[in-house]
């Protein structure tokens, strides 16, 4: 299983990024697609996760009301809309994948991971 995760930058406190994570070579239609972010010096969080065959999503409460995940299962694609952004938000963010149909909060129980993109949020 490849992943490819895209659309990390710098961006202005209040202002939005989207993320989007392209998954490829597996056969499952059931997945799960999770995006997690670590900033220096901290552990990893996770910030969200939704079941690509199903749509259901979770959402870590430091994002709520802000972010939205969503998928084009089509495309094998997930997507991480990011809006008011906030300083505390700047962190290398990873997308992960997992076999499965309920969406997964914890880190460990994924069994791919993508290179991180970066979000940086300053004025």
């Amino acid at each position: 299983v490849q992943l490819q995760a895209s659309g990390g930058g710098l961006v202005q406190p209040g202002g939005s990024l989207r993320l989007s994570c392209k998954s490829s070579g597996f056969r499952e239609d059931h997945y799960v697609i999770g995006w997690f972010r670590q900033a220096p010096g901290k552990e990893r969080e996770g910030v969200a996760c939704i079941s690509m065959i199903e749509g259901s999503s979770v959402y870590a409460d430091s994002v709520k009301g802000r972010f939205t995940i969503s998928r084009d299962s089509a495309k094998s694609t997930a997507y991480l809309q990011m809006n008011s952004l906030k300083p505390e938000d700047t962190a290398i963010y990873y997308c992960a994948f997992a076999v499965g149909i309920e969406p997964i909060t914890i880190p460990d129980e994924y069994d791919y991971e993508g290179q991180g993109t970066q979000v940086t949020v300053s004025s």
